[in-house]
């Protein structure tokens, strides 16, 4: 049962990664696509006016760099319980979102994953249940994914992965998308984008004018476009009856100047002709205004057509020209057409026989050395051969790449200090299995605030009964409340059951309404005292000033104190658990002489483990007293720390008793809620028999 669970929990482990990278990266690689879209989510709520662009711009980077940067951490098992909260987080809010639009169906496409994969928003809503189930068991399981990096090198990834992902976004802003999903891609036939196969219903589209005169804003079609008296606003194209919808469907050009559907004109001309694309003059760039003028000197002497798009009005246009002093033609196209052509504002497309040739930013406009010569002729007039597999390849080579070498490297120097740890355990085990002998084996029980006085007697008598008949053959405590000291030690054989209590009191004596001195206790018949456990330190915030003072009364009225250490999970999740108990035991137990301590007795309680039915391996535990004997032996000797008496406390069952008290370095257990049953405490007791 454990395999199958961990084996799904890396399935959906994958199964997150590859859709957050795939997702994170088509959004990264496309930030404007994205933005538009936000936008088309902001104006179905009508707030987009009120949304400025560098927010929504800033966002889509944001979101892209989040989605990716999520993807490789739960790849790599980056800060497992961080990154599978937020995951959960994350997957829920989306999952909300897409009820909304699978139901309101606000968008036609979620944009989700981009352009690369269009998806109906039912088919976004079930894809996203899906990895909500994924994150639900990826965040309950989280201790199952296997790291491919250690949490010393994490940050490695970490800063790589998000400098990568936001560098790639800034330089497809700059330049264009290193990946272009849209139909107009370089390379591809915009007149057989256009076409419908023979039979296929075909949709009726309606271009409509926005037109303003005197103030009156009137809508026309082609076949009722007015005079020159009226003033262009804008332009909608809209559909007015379904049928098989081709990759491009809405690509028409209007000559702004005589109202002219020039679109197969420029479709159709076996040579060369540019298109500036221009969604909106109003916040084009205008700062490489010169180059552009100068391609259109070029064109004019090579006799190239060169015509400017845009879904802006003739105020906006004449602006355009006043600034630029731009005298190339201009013609008018949508809006929506003209952002998905190139992601640029402007934008420059070359194309010929309806084929798109190349594509520039507005910021790596072809200069004046390289046109040099006829377009046929030079290399800005060829078709850009950078192909996806060299696209692919540069992306292996600047993320996957090195990412590989730091695992490679790391897993390497991973085995080579556990060959080297494991060369050092296996000459202690044969050193320390002798001294193992010499030490207490000790199995105590912690009832905790279980129990009224006379079913704590009664379990009491049980426990003693059981164990006078069958020998244990280890030192047996039980360690009760304050009420059933005194009680339960009439009932026990201090020959086969020792008696301590859970806490003592940090003062001596006193109005200290409610405490129970060391004295108190001693006075019961009780031997030992539980000090330090982590439910105290927890919700009676002890803390080590005040154990400092517990220990030594406890020991002052000849009581031995079981005291315990140990690390919460998130201690041990940032390898921090040595530092957490080394700095438990200085500030509370290392200040004992050797006289002292052989009065201690200490107990490893990992929290995590603590009531949970989590259990930490036995190669943890022995990993875990290991250490705490060896920073009792730089304190006092290695004598002394041979004969310190260490216990595991977390979730000790009969069942793995065997096989925690096999390790050298464990000597026993503190032992809850087994405890409260005669039959299963017995049972561990019975594993030191084994």
């Amino acid at each position: 049962m454990n395999r199958l669970k961990t084996i799904a929990t890396n399935i959906c482990r994958a199964v997150l990664a590859v859709t957050f990278i795939f997702s994170g990266y088509v959004k990264a690689i496309d930030p404007l696509g994205t933005q538009y879209k936000i936008r088309d989510y902001l104006t179905a709520l009508s707030i987009g006016d009120y949304v400025p662009d560098w927010l929504t711009l800033g966002s889509s980077v944001a979101l892209a760099a989040l989605e990716f940067a999520l993807g490789i951490f739960i790849l790599f098992a980056i800060r497992r319980r961080f990154t599978t909260r937020v995951i959960l987080a994350f997957m829920a809010v989306m999952t909300l979102i897409t009820v909304w639009i699978a139901i309101a169906n606000p968008v036609s496409d979620c944009g989700c994953f981009g352009d690369a994969i269009t998806l109906t928003n039912v088919q976004t809503l079930l894809k996203n249940v899906v990895l909500t189930a994924c994150a639900v068991v990826v965040c309950r399981c989280r201790e199952r994914m296997f790291r491919f990096v250690s949490e010393n090198n994490q940050w490695i990834v970490v800063n790589y992965t998000v400098i990568y992902i936001v560098a790639t976004s800034i330089y497809s802003l700059y330049l264009l998308p290193r990946f272009d999903f849209r139909p107009y891609h370089v390379g591809a036939n915009i007149r057989e984008g256009m076409e419908i196969p023979e039979g296929a219903k075909m949709p009726r589209y309606e271009n409509t004018f926005v037109m303003e005169k005197n103030g009156e804003h009137r809508e026309f079609t082609l076949d009722n476009y007015p005079d020159s008296t009226w003033t262009f606003v804008e332009r909608k194209s809209e559909l007015v009856e379904e049928g098989y919808v081709p990759p491009i469907h809405d690509f028409t050009i209007t000559d702004n100047a005589t109202g002219d559907d020039i679109t197969q004109q420029i479709l159709d001309d076996k040579g060369y002709t540019f298109l500036l694309v221009s969604p909106h003059l109003e916040s084009a760039d205008d700062t490489n205004f010169g180059d552009i003028d100068q391609l259109y000197e070029y064109c004019q002497a090579q006799g190239v057509p060169f015509y400017c798009l845009t879904a802006s009005g003739e105020d906006a246009i004449q602006h355009w020209r006043d600034i630029t002093g731009a005298e190339y033609p201009f013609c008018m196209s949508d809006e929506t057409t003209l952002k998905t052509v190139i992601r640029s504002n402007p934008g420059l497309v070359l194309i010929k026989d309806g084929t798109v040739i190349r594509k520039w930013s507005h910021n790596g406009l072809p200069k004046s050395e390289e046109l040099n010569g006829p377009l046929a002729q030079i290399e800005i007039g060829q078709m850009d051969d950078v192909s996806v597999a060299r696209k692919i390849a540069s992306i292996l080579s600047w993320f996957v790449l090195p990412l590989v070498l730091l695992v490679i490297a790391d897993r390497l120097w991973a085995w080579s200090r556990w060959v080297r740890n494991k060369e050092s355990k296996m000459r202690y085990f044969n050193f320390n299995k002798n001294n193992k002998k010499m030490r207490k084996k000790i199995v105590a029980g912690n009832w905790k605030m279980n129990l009224n006085l006379q079913e704590g007697v009664a379990l009491a008598k049980e426990i003693n009964e059981a164990l006078v008949q069958n020998k244990p053959n280890c030192d047996v405590v039980i360690c009760t409340p304050f009420i059933h000291l005194a009680s339960v030690a009439q009932v026990l054989d201090a020959n086969v059951v020792g008696l301590g209590a859970e806490n003592c009191a940090d003062k001596e004596k006193g109005a200290y309404t409610g405490e129970v001195s060391a004295a108190m206790v001693k006075s019961t018949g009780a031997q030992y005292v539980i000090l330090g456990h982590s439910e105290r330190r927890e919700y009676y915030g002890e803390t080590a000033e005040m154990l400092k003072e517990k220990v030594q009364l406890a020991l002052a009225n000849g009581l031995k104190v079981i005291f315990c250490c140990g690390e919460t999970l998130e201690e041990r999740e940032a390898e921090r658990q040595n530092e957490v108990v080394k700095a438990e035991l200085d500030g509370s137990v290392f200040n004992l002489t050797a006289e002292e301590w052989k009065n201690i007795i200490l107990a490893y309680e990992p929290i995590w483990a603590i009531g949970t039915g989590k259990t930490a391996t036995s190669d943890q535990a022995q990993e875990m007293l290991a250490y705490i004997r060896s920073i009792v032996a730089e304190k006092y000797g290695q004598e002394v720390a041979d004969e310190t008496s260490i216990l595991y406390g977390g979730s000790c069952k009969a069942s793995n008793a065997p096989e925690l008290f096999a390790k050298p370095d464990i000597d026993g257990g503190l032992i809850g809620g087994a405890s409260l049953k005669a039959a299963d405490f017995k049972g561990i007791i019975d594993a030191w028999k084994k």
